[in-house]
């Protein structure tokens, strides 16, 4: 390296007052205070602090104090779960490294990388994280790893002149290279800016808006209705008046259901990570459900991200090799299944070829064989290891003195070694390039003649490997090459060895996976960089599709936005695709209507998973990142976690159907037995108190709501067509139900309360009525465990949740109606054997009716989704 002036002190500061510090800004920062002030955004937690603020204001301080209570448990709940939402660029910030060694006024010097600016000229080595966008000026064998961009393993060699990344990694050589965009110029920024754009709702964001706002409207209009009510009459007192009012406004309200939804998705979360989905934003739980179309990278996801040699040709010979991925066992046979030893000349000498001419290395863990390097060397490592030849014994006694990397134009890599006191040369690369380059072939350890016949037969032979899916690689050597040792000189009169055919092999529950997703009517994608032939094989070897209809990325870029569209539906595979390529197929399938879920890796990803309705990330190889731009993170990197994902988010969203249906008709129930009390007694006797609705809504309903949120999942879940996003939560068949049981029940709740002789003994007749509810409470978390199916089809036991919640209110009621000082503070009375009677019959008359409703409905509007 060259001696460097650099810029002087003068012309940093005036760099920097220009472009500014040399990082990642961002718009809107995530902090403590805006995740707490976004649980307050839900229409249901402001009803609940205006019925709080009348409780206070007539004095019923209990119920001001449990209604506080509920909201602050609420908001607890939802802080905890969504403090880890994004911090994608805290994340871009970490990628950069912090000191960097650049020239000012005639020196190297180390300066903190926020304080680079353009021009600036930096000294860079192996290992080193790249701070700015750079052009190289002086660089020696320099390779840099650009996965966290492109998403691609293969290092990429640069030459002087070439541009340099913020973020990459020098992973072989050194370089100089002048500083040319910095911050929120870098590429690096350009994608910061791209994802901080703001998030869309999601669909049961969306749902559950809509309802709270309706629910708070009708609360609105109940009590105000009954408030101009109340002042029309003489007889009733203004503190009457508002403590009716208040019954009602917290009867509107199921105060249950944002707790209730809380928790159910907060659990949901926790038994997905048990299965390697980690999802971080709960209500993006049931996108989840509605997916009708998953894109899928191929390696690592479909594939086990682990090479492995399955053909060999050689001695004009086409060899199997036994053995998966990176445990180093098995055969290479012939044909015949008859073993190969290491004394045929042109097999070993095949096989050192492949381990010298190599970067890999293959380590054991305590649990599994890993490869430190790129996973096609080693494939060629361990198929070396598995005839018993040992990488690093050969490099000792055959001592490397060059290497000419391979690059994308180049498509061969070289290694010269000193064998026996003369420099030999080991070449691998691509067939047609490394053939192109041998004048002899080794057969039965014998050098002859390359003729063009056997050069095509050799061609012919790597087209039909390719076809079975497998990657190619051609292995030769030149003996006694002489200096210099530069591509020009070596790479030429070699001797062609062999061919190795490697491929990913597909993890073995793919092909179950697809089939399941086929059943469960959603269209799966793979997108993957291979070349069309082999992502075509590929796909049809795990099953995705008989005969894959493949588009590549750069016919992508050639037709139009609406061409795209028109396409998208029938594509089973996109090859040769680039990180945009990925963002291009999610807008033309979500303008499609289609719901899609979006896996990524690298930094370029992280747009498409940001677009996508459901982005996932993936935990072992992916960027930071993406991670944090994603919805849902695979720790396993497998697409089977994303199936299974899926099934539990419709089993979520089916239970959050179920438990807002049975939350909403008790709230209702209430609202019905408090209306004609009004209507046949007045105001002075109000069937029901506010605190005793606070405990039937929040205590009484939570936890066998609750229990109906943890229901397992129906029978064939997965074997019906995706939930329309458009479908709401209460849709028309479950208002008919909501509608039908709150009139009944609570018709059955009046006359239990008028059995009871208000007017004589109002405390036992309101004490029936709180008794005959929670009874139902009970009964009907049985019934609502399936809105269309029988009780009698569905069972009673195998939900323990319920049979606890049950075991747990049970109890409690006689708790409030016979012990001292909570039944005088609910204004209970102790029930005699006749009242039970009647409450217990009220009750069971109810569970009767909703299996009766469930059928009417049935034939009405269907069995819905």
């Amino acid at each position: 390296m060259t001696d460097r002036e650099g810029l002087s002190s003068e012309e940093v500061e005036d760099q920097l007052e220009e472009y500014g510090a040399n990082e990642l800004e961002e718009e809107d920062p995530t902090t403590k205070w805006s995740v707490f002030k976004r649980q307050f955004s839900s229409v249901l937690i402001w009803i609940l602090a205006v019925a709080a603020v009348i409780s206070l204001a007539v004095g019923e301080m209990l119920e001001f104090y449990f209604i506080t209570a509920i909201i602050g448990l609420i908001a607890a709940m939802g802080f905890i779960q969504e403090w880890k939402a994004e911090k994608a660029m805290e994340e871009l910030q970490n990628m950069t490294n912090p000191t960097v060694e650049v020239y000012r006024d005639g020196e190297l010097v180390e300066v903190e990388s926020e304080n680079l600016v353009p021009d600036d000229i930096i000294k860079l080595e192996m290992g080193d994280k790249i701070p700015a966008d750079a052009e190289i000026i002086e660089s020696t064998d320099i390779k840099i790893d650009e996965a966290v961009l492109t998403g691609e393993s293969k290092p990429v060699s640069k030459e002087d002149g070439d541009e340099i990344y913020s973020g990459t990694t020098i992973v072989h050589g050194r370089c100089e290279a002048k500083v040319t965009k910095t911050g929120m110029d870098s590429k690096l920024g350009e994608i910061a800016g791209e994802i901080q754009e703001s998030d869309d709702d999601t669909p049961l964001q969306r749902k559950i808006d809509s309802l709270g706002k309706k629910l708070g409207v009708i609360a609105v209009l109940v009590s105000v209705f009954v408030f101009a009510l109340g002042m029309n009459d003489p007889n009733a007192g203004i503190e009457a008046i508002l403590i009716v009012t208040l019954a009602l406004a917290v009867a509107s309200i199921p105060e249950a259901l944002p707790l209730t939804l809380t928790l159910t998705l907060s659990l949901g979360m926790k038994d997905m990570a048990k299965n390697n989905a980690i999802v971080k934003k709960m209500l993006a739980v049931e996108g989840l459900g509605s997916t009708t179309v998953i894109c899928t990278d191929k390696t690592g996801t479909l594939t086990k991200n682990e090479m492995t040699v399955k053909k060999m040709y050689l001695d004009n010979e086409e060899l199997d090799v036994d053995g998966s991925g990176y445990i180093p066992e098995g055969d290479i046979t012939d044909l015949d299944g008859d073993k190969l030893e290491l004394d045929r000349t042109t097999l070993e000498k095949t096989l050192t070829t492949g381990l010298l001419c190599n970067n890999a290395e293959l380590r054991k863990e305590e649990t599994a064989y890993q490869i430190n390097g790129e996973p096609t060397e080693g494939a060629l490592v361990v198929l070396g290891e598995k005839t018993e030849l040992d990488k690093k014994d050969l490099e000792e006694q055959f001592e490397r003195k060059k290497e000419i990397l391979f690059t994308s134009e180049r498509k061969m890599m070289t290694t010269v070694h000193d064998v026996d006191g003369r420099n030999d040369a080991f070449v691998k690369g691509a067939p047609e390039v490394v053939l192109d380059k041998c004048s002899s072939i080794m057969i039965d350890g014998k050098k002859i003649e390359l003729t063009e016949e056997k050069k095509q037969e050799i061609l012919s032979k790597n087209e039909e490997f390719a076809k079975d899916a497998l990657r190619v690689l051609s292995l030769a050597y030149r003996k006694d090459v002489s200096e210099p040792f530069t591509d020009e000189n070596i790479e030429q009169d070699l001797t062609f060895l062999g061919l190795a055919g490697m491929i990913d092999p597909a993890r073995e529950e793919v092909e179950g996976a697809i089939d399941e997703c086929y059943t469960a009517g959603i269209g799966v994608k793979m997108v993957t960089g291979d070349n069309p032939v082999t992502a075509k094989a590929i796909a049809k070897d795990i099953g995705l599709a008989d005969d894959p209809k493949v588009l590549t990325g750069p016919e992508i870029e050639e037709i139009s936005k609406e061409e795209l569209e028109e396409q998208v539906p029938e594509v089973d595979v996109y090859a040769r695709t680039q990180p945009e390529h990925k963002l291009h197929i999610v807008e033309a399938l979500k303008s499609d209507g289609e719901i899609v879920a979006m896996t990524g890796d690298g930094v370029n990803d992280a747009p498409a998973v940001k677009k996508a309705d459901v982005g996932i990330g993936m935990g072992q190889k992916g960027t930071d990142v993406t991670k944090e731009s994603a919805d849902m993170i695979l720790q396993d990197d497998n697409f089977g976690t994303i199936v299974s994902a899926v099934k539990d988010g419709r089993r979520i969203y089916d239970n959050i159907e179920k438990f807002t249906t049975y939350l909403i008709s008790r709230s209702y129930t209430e609202i019905s037995i408090i209306a004609l009390g009004l209507i046949f007694l007045g105001f002075e006797y109000l069937p029901l108190i506010a605190l005793q609705i606070l405990f039937l809504n929040v205590i009484g309903q939570e936890m066998p709501a609750i229990a109906l949120g943890l229901d397992p999942a129906t029978e064939g879940i997965m074997e019906r067509d995706p939930r329309p996003t458009d479908q709401k939560l209460l849709d028309s068949r479950n208002l008919f139900m909501v509608g039908s049981m709150a009139v009944f029940m609570g018709i059955v709740g009046f006359l239990v309360f008028l059995l009871g002789n208000p007017l004589e003994n109002l405390d036992s007749a309101r004490t029936m009525v709180f008794a005959s509810i929670v009874l139902m409470i009970m009964a009907h978390a049985f019934n609502f465990r399936s809105l269309t199916d029988s009780i009698v089809n569905i069972g009673l036991s195998d939900n323990k949740w319920i049979l606890l919640s049950i075991g747990t209110i049970a109890p409690v009621l006689l708790a409030l109606i016979y012990w001292e000082p909570a039944a005088s503070l609910f204004g209970h009375t102790p029930l005699s054997l006749r009242e039970w009677m009647i409450t217990l019959g009220g009750a069971l008359a109810t569970v009767g009716f909703i299996e009766a409703l469930k059928k009417i409905a049935n034939k009405i509007y269907g069995r819905g989704y």
